[in-house]
């Protein structure tokens, strides 16, 4: 670390909290596809501007909620946070401006392929994108070298191969610049990276047969691990065994603004404040400095100056702080995930931005607004799920908001999520409407991709090295690659 941010670097931190989920174009090689309703034929919930500003900034963790270990949710560790960021990043890249939103979604471009099939790490391929891959091997992706740095205790550790590569101005050479928004998912692409070119050398293929068995896996591994904390089993277990009722399409599957700008939105709620990131930072006294949300995104070529890249070794990730590894003492200090409820993390949700509407939280209800998107008790009565009822949605600290503006009875779709996730969920889990939402697409896009490992083998397991036979989860995939804890 070489001391505080200056002032300049605030400018491109609020930038990068602004761009959290939004994008801008890449270029040529990527695909459109294209946006459109789950629910076609429901009424779009209309509201001011105003009441999304009022509401918008009401969503944010206040006084002893603050780091407070009782609003963490001990099922979710906080890494899934950042995997459920880089899964995003493979399956929507909106470059829609707010102002010029329209209300019909199909006349949005997404410069992502709505299917899993990590485009956003692969790429054009190595034809397209040679500078992605090794020129000796354009099987193996490039890695990236840190740079030398001390320790809190002064002493120097290493350069070592665990930073993404990039060019002589510091930005990352990736397959979506999005990824090295912030430290965490920076460092989770680079897991990916690694993981391609570990198939590649165990398997000893190419980089067709290596990108197949990368993408099945981590498929699997999106379903049964990520999907599987987050939304309700009885759900997820009946959309399995007898399909979806409501995500529907012809042949190749669309992203629905439902899910893109209401439900999977849920991540902007499980960000926390600072990170035990790894021996170094972390926030306790034996330390060289807190690991705040702030400095994550300094030490990165996109949302910082530049200056702070390579990334030194002393910032290089603690995997076991993020995912639950097996065989840590009862006391390791792990970090969870924050609870699924209407509450920011005080660091996105008190942005110093001047213009209100564009500060995350409101950004996020305006634009639902913008698109149409109907009323979360709209979407339950469609499900034929029981709605929550008024005080139930207007049980929070922002009661007298909610209800002044009648969102208790009609409830804009994000913040409807989120409460439902809080008051049937626990906090822990998505509720019912959540729920449906985020497994239907989710299996949705997997069915609608003829490359998919339900398309082309329904009954495919995982065959790499797991600590189940037959399964496969991101400990598994940090374990498979060796780089678990590099600095120690």
């Amino acid at each position: 670390m070489t001391g505080a941010a200056p002032a300049a670097k605030k400018v491109a931190f609020h930038g990068a909290i602004d761009r959290l989920y939004y994008g801008v174009p890449q270029g040529p090689f990527f695909k459109p596809g294209m946006f459109g309703r789950m629910f076609p034929r429901l009424s779009a919930l209309t509201a001011s501007n105003d009441a999304m500003v009022e509401l918008g900034s009401a969503m944010v963790e206040e006084g002893g909620q603050i780091n407070d270990p009782a609003f963490d949710n001990p099922t979710i560790p906080a890494g899934f946070t950042y995997l459920g960021q880089f899964i995003d990043h493979d399956i929507t890249f909106d470059t829609t401006p707010l102002p010029e939103i329209v209300t019909d979604p199909q006349a949005i471009h997404n410069f992502r392929t709505p299917k899993l099939d990590l485009d956003s790490l692969y790429g054009g391929g190595p034809g397209a994108q040679p500078y992605l891959y090794t020129r000796a091997n354009d099987a193996l992706f490039v890695i990236g070298t840190n740079r030398e740095s001390p320790d809190q205790n002064g002493v120097n550790i290493p350069a070592l191969p665990n930073d993404l590569p990039r060019n002589a101005e510091g930005f990352a050479l990736i397959g979506d610049k999005r990824n090295d928004e912030n430290l965490l998912v920076a460092q989770l692409h680079l897991a990916m990276l690694k993981f391609h070119n570990k198939v590649v050398t165990t398997r000893n293929v190419g980089f067709d047969e290596a990108r197949r068995i990368v993408t099945w896996h981590y498929q699997w591994m999106v379903i049964h691990d990520f999907l599987a904390r987050l939304v309700s089993p009885a759900v997820l277990n009946d959309v399995l065994a007898n399909g979806r009722k409501f995500f529907t399409f012809q042949e190749e599957a669309f992203m629905p603004v439902e899910f893109s700008v209401a439900a999977y939105r849920l991540g902007h709620s499980m960000v926390r404040d600072d990170y035990f990131h790894n021996r170094v930072f972390n926030p306790t006294s034996d330390r060289l400095a807190p690991g705040s949300l702030s400095l994550l995104f300094r030490f990165t070529g996109l949302s910082g100056s530049g200056g702070d890249v390579p990334v030194p070794t002393n910032w290089i990730i603690d995997w076991r702080r993020f995912f639950e590894f097996a065989g840590l003492p009862a006391d390791f200090q792990r970090n969870h995930s924050r609870l699924l409820d209407t509450k920011l993390a005080a660091t996105l949700g008190n942005l110093p931005i001047p213009d209100p509407e564009k500060r995350l939280a409101v950004r996020n209800l305006i634009r639902g607004v913008k698109l149409g998107l109907p009323s979360g008790q709209a979407i339950a009565a469609a499900m034929g799920i029981t709605p929550l009822t008024p005080s139930e949605v207007a049980s929070g600290s922002d009661a007298a908001i909610v209800t002044k503006h009648g969102f208790d009875t009609k409830t804009p779709l994000w913040y409807y999520i989120l409460k439902e996730a809080e008051v049937r969920g626990a906090g822990r889990r998505l509720g019912p409407v959540g729920s449906r939402i985020v497994a239907e697409t989710f299996i949705g896009l997997l069915d609608g991709d003829a490359n998919s490992f339900r398309s082309q083998d329904p009954t495919f397991t995982p065959d790499l090295p797991s600590a189940t036979p037959g399964q496969f989860t991101m400990v598994d995939l940090l374990n498979f690659v060796g780089e678990v804890n590099p600095i120690g």
